[in-house]
């Protein structure tokens, strides 16, 4: 093993019985499913850029958006119904334009947070 890879382990094999059993029902919850699937969806830099413009603006067009990502209104229409699907946005339709926002704060929240660690991992990096 590498003296690097030596580390980041344990020299002896223990654990802490009550803190393994509490944490271990916790992190058994439907929750992580969901909340890994909103994660995976942000790890597209694509749908990032879209929900990170959506926390600038109250609400955007689909053709807002594609001119924004440099698409077209298919692709960003794509991308805004994968959001969608999973509450990370919501839409309205007015005429023949869609509109798009973010679903609720929760989502604004973590992309403020993780766009800051980015700049600050970018300042330091």
């Amino acid at each position: 093993m590498k003296t690097k890879e030596k580390q980041d382990q344990c020299e002896v094999f223990c654990y802490d019985e009550e803190k393994v059993q509490r944490l271990s029902s916790l992190v058994e919850s439907e929750t992580f499913t969901f909340t890994g699937d909103i994660f995976k969806a942000l790890s597209d830099e694509t749908r990032l850029k879209i929900a990170y413009a959506l926390t600038q603006e109250t609400e955007l067009c689909v053709c807002d958006v594609a001119h924004i990502i440099g698409t077209t209104t298919a692709t960003a229409s794509h991308h805004l119904r994968h959001l969608r699907n999973l509450r990370i946005a919501k839409s309205r339709k007015e005429g023949k334009l869609v509109f798009y926002s973010l679903d609720d704060h929760h989502v604004t929240e973590i992309i403020a947070t993780a766009m800051a660690h980015g700049r600050e991992e970018n300042h330091h990096g």
